[in-house]
């Protein structure tokens, strides 16, 4: 049998099965075929190991599907023009709050500047996963290159850490705010403000960057089927042959360490907030003191609201679905919502974006 066809064959095979024991397989059966008609006894090890590592090899040529929507075409447009509508809400609701803390001083405050990073955060993450789900609603082929998924992954991954840590810092800065506010400019200076923001940076990317790493040591090869509309790490690690036990327990560790924590803050902060706004005698006081913080209130419960429900699913194929819909609101729903919530909420914010729209531009 010609030498070139059994190649030939091994490639087709190669592309078809995406188990490594399968090519293993398939490459001792066409040797073994190649083997009988000429004679030459066959040595089976060290030629499976050369397949292994072709077969590694062609990590950069592996490309991802990401599956999405599809178990509903007819719902294809609809969700396109609702999630086109929702991301256009995100841009110029997020991107215009750190525009109206830019320019008018009296938004330079601790509050307001952690506000501003918790846009820039929401603008980034619907921005890493909202095209690319636009993109596949209305393109047949879905699919996404082995690195561009993996980058996917880590940003979206450190954006959703920082708002979750940055969520924390705004709880913090709430509880000195009304419990402590003769010393509140003091407590809440530029450098600790500074350093709160970028530890949340930091430790939004120390954490995915550990698993990414992981992530690139597993063994993808041909075209894989993920059953979401992103990268998303679970969803990304099950569709690959290698042992996903490490990948796991990091990713439940991690996981776990960052919300009891973050919770933890948010919870400790609020309850001294609480004792004291009961401790406030003017009913007035009570309700400029609650009003301060329902902002906050709304927008960690839909956050965390969100996280939370997600590690209640149970890990079947009956619930992917669930897990989808899910991961829309903090994905997507939740950068939305952020803005509305904290300009509708505000008065400052109102009249500040009142005044930026009817300002005139003079023209000579």
């Amino acid at each position: 049998m010609d030498r070139r066809y059994l190649d030939h064959l091994l490639v087709q095979f190669t592309s078809v099965f995406r188990n490594r024991r399968a090519v293993n397989c398939c490459a001792t059966l066409m040797l073994r075929i190649e083997t009988t008609s000429s004679g030459i006894p066959s040595p089976s090890p060290p030629f499976e190991g050369t397949v292994v590592m072709a077969v590694r090899n062609l990590s950069a040529e592996t490309t991802f599907a990401l599956l999405g929507f599809t178990d509903y075409p007819e719902l294809q447009i609809p969700l396109f023009l609702v999630f086109l509508i929702m991301y256009i809400i995100t841009v110029v609701g997020n991107l215009g709050m750190i525009v109206i803390i830019k320019i008018y001083p009296k938004f330079h405050t601790p509050m307001y500047f952690f506000l501003s990073h918790l846009s820039l955060v929401d603008f980034c993450y619907s921005s890493i996963v909202t095209p690319k789900l636009l993109e596949n609603l209305v393109r047949a082929d879905k699919s996404i290159f082995y690195f561009s998924c993996m980058l996917q992954y880590f940003l979206s991954c450190t954006a959703v850490v920082t708002e979750s840590f940055l969520l924390a810092v705004m709880a913090y800065d709430r509880f000195v705010a009304i419990c402590n506010p003769l010393l509140y400019m003091v407590v809440m200076s530029q450098r600790l403000c500074a350093l709160l923001v970028s530890g949340s940076y930091l430790w939004g990317m120390f954490g995915p960057l550990v698993l990414l790493c992981y992530a690139l040591q597993l063994n993808f090869s041909g075209h894989n089927i993920i059953n979401h509309f992103f990268c998303e790490y679970t969803a990304l690690i099950a569709v690959s042959s290698s042992d996903i036990l490490i990948p796991h327990l990091l990713l439940f560790g991690f996981a776990t360490f960052n919300e009891v924590s973050t919770l933890l803050i948010i919870l400790t902060s609020y309850i001294f907030i609480f004792v004291t706004v009961l401790n406030i005698r003017s009913a007035s006081g009570r309700r400029k003191a609650f009003s301060t913080c329902a902002s906050h209130l709304t927008a960690i419960t839909i956050f965390h609201g969100t996280i939370l429900s997600l590690y209640c699913v149970p890990n079947s194929k009956n619930s992917r679905q669930t897990v989808k819909v899910a991961s829309v609101f903090y994905t997507v729903v939740n950068p939305m919502l952020n803005p509305l919530i904290y300009s509708l909420r505000n008065k400052d914010v109102k009249d500040a974006l009142r005044k930026l729209i009817d300002t005139k531009v003079p023209f000579h």
